[in-house]
């Protein structure tokens, strides 16, 4: 049985010939997110720590991906290191997986499979390649209260670098509910173009402000 820690090593990306690079996440870390900002001031006016509230939100959204993954693997891992409410809520996120498990013919082909561009110098790790109601489709797991704008960037990153080895027809973002009876919002993603351009334009300022950082 494999046990689900709540601390993982930050994952590193590489090309072919070593060269280490960033990761889709961090790339997008370079864009303002307004939502966001005003998310967190709204915790701050109900007195809520916005960076533990985040924090502990993250910890429902890893086991929720690890229950996804488990289901995918027919295994079973130890979620002991987790509280009882976490586990609680990512078994939430899970009911409604299962949900959209029931409205859809899913056959897996990759799940959690880390990839990396060599052209374009980035990486990124992908929830779940396969085919959807016949179509080879792309999901992205998301357990967040809604459907974010970096999000669409973050799929259209995604989409490129699965497409440079393998046919991609759709590329769906999946949000799963963490409370009870939330159920799931399923968003095709259908102007992947413009999200890409606006990726590869943050990772060009992601890359330029490395330049600028080394030659402090």
């Amino acid at each position: 049985m494999t046990v689900a820690y709540k601390t993982k090593a930050h994952q590193s990306y590489y090309t072919k010939d070593g060269s280490r690079v960033p990761g889709v996440t961090t790339v997008l870390q370079v864009l303002n997110k307004p939502a966001l900002v005003k998310w967190a001031n709204n915790l701050g006016l109900q007195g809520i720590d916005s960076t533990k509230y985040r924090d502990k939100m993250g910890d429902i959204g890893t086991l929720a991906h690890l229950m996804v993954l488990d289901y995918f693997k027919k295994q079973t891992s130890d979620y002991s290191e987790y509280s009882p409410d976490d586990v609680s809520k990512a078994e939430n996120c899970l009911i409604s997986f299962y949900n959209w498990i029931g409205e859809n013919k899913v056959e897996p082909i990759l799940v959690e499979e880390q990839l990396v561009s060599d052209d374009f110098m980035f990486g990124g790790t992908i929830d779940f390649y396969g085919l959807v109601n016949d179509r080879f489709t792309l999901v992205d797991f998301k357990t967040s209260k809604a459907i974010w704008p970096e999000m669409f960037h973050q799929v259209a990153a995604y989409t490129h670098l699965l497409s440079e080895n393998r046919p991609v027809e759709q590329t769906r973002i999946l949000r799963i509910g963490r409370d009870e009876n939330e159920g799931f919002e399923d968003q095709i993603v259908t102007n992947i173009g413009p999200h890409w351009e606006i990726f590869k334009s943050a990772l060009n300022i992601y890359q330029l402000q490395k330049q600028l950082k080394a030659g402090e």
